[in-house]
């Protein structure tokens, strides 16, 4: 099979310029793998980064058009290149894709092996496709950043959010007391992810509701951020997927501040997987569709609210 039906956009735009079309099969090349998709999930903003269309992190260099988005999946190794030992061959696997590669919303997709990562064994791939990015960013922020230990107190601002809802659920699963904010209709499912305390950021100020706070997850930034300070015990972290924090502030309130942008990381992906099997960690989807249906999930991010990821379902 030298063809695939894949989501492409040949011009830079919003998904306005998603075509769901034949698309040449891609080989993998050294160290790489080719992975027949089973799901894969959206990001919002994605087709708004540099990167996105060209070939490097800072957008420079040449066009990479035409391009297929959605970088996080869920599928079966389908071929390897030279090189590579593991994965294996019909292998189930999930993981994150740089964004300066073409991504998953395709039948196939190839990426470097040394990324991936067996999936979970207890959920579908439709749910796997919901992990790789939120789930990394969470990771990400309270283990590599943060370096968050059991009994300490992490404030999450944005709690229901695509990656706030995995930052309460991870916190909590490593033995940590959790705040979070959130909009009043998500109060309680907050909550249901393992948050003790839920704050309705349009009624309540957080301020009056926490104190000597050791961590705080920033997924909001503005006005939310900066207040964040306040809050934090000395010593304390406020690490932000945002915008990067005001380092002045940081210093004069004795914190630090962190922002960071989420990497592939297959150690990390193996002990998601862990947390996810062993029940401490649960996706959330928010609706699944069809791969020909692909432009109207990226509209719906534009659009809608949404509670969890918008997820492609590629093949049984």
């Amino acid at each position: 099979m030298s063809t695939m039906h894949a989501v492409r956009a040949h011009a830079r735009g919003g998904p306005e310029q998603l075509v769901y079309e034949e698309a040449p099969r891609p080989e993998p090349g050294p160290g790489e793998v080719l992975v027949a998709v089973k799901a894969a999930s959206m990001t919002p903003h994605e087709l708004t980064w540099p990167e996105t269309w060209t070939y490097r992190s800072d957008g420079t260099g040449p066009e990479r058009t035409p391009i297929i988005p959605s970088h996080e999946f869920s599928g079966i190794v389908a071929a390897s290149g030279p090189g590579v030992q593991s994965p294996a061959e019909g292998e189930a696997v999930y993981g994150l894709i740089p964004f300066t590669r073409n991504g998953a919303a395709a039948e196939y997709v190839v990426l470097p092996a040394d990324i991936v990562a067996a999936k979970p064994a207890t959920i579908d791939h439709d749910h796997t496709a919901a992990l790789p990015l939120a789930a990394l960013s969470a990771w990400q922020a309270l283990v590599d950043h943060a370096g968050l230990r059991a009994g300490q107190h992490v404030l999450v601002q944005g709690g229901a959010g695509g990656v706030g809802s995995y930052v309460v659920q991870l916190a909590a699963g490593l033995g940590a007391h959790v705040s979070a904010t959130a909009a009043a209709a998500d109060l309680e499912f907050v909550k249901d992810l393992g948050a003790e305390q839920a704050i309705d950021y349009a009624q309540d100020r957080f301020e009056d509701h926490v104190r000597d706070v050791d961590v705080v997850v920033d997924m909001v930034g503005g006005s939310t951020q900066s207040r964040s300070w306040s809050v934090l015990k000395p010593g304390g972290i406020l690490v932000t997927l945002s915008t990067p924090p005001d380092q002045e502030e940081a210093a004069r309130h004795g914190v630090r501040g962190v922002y960071f942008i989420v990497e592939p990381d297959r150690d990390a992906l193996r002990s998601i997987a862990e947390l996810v099997d062993d029940g401490r960690l649960r996706p959330v989807v928010d609706r699944v569709l069809p791969l020909a249906e692909t432009r109207s999930g990226y509209q719906a991010l534009e659009t809608g609210k949404r509670r969890g990821k918008i997820v492609i379902h590629v093949a049984d």
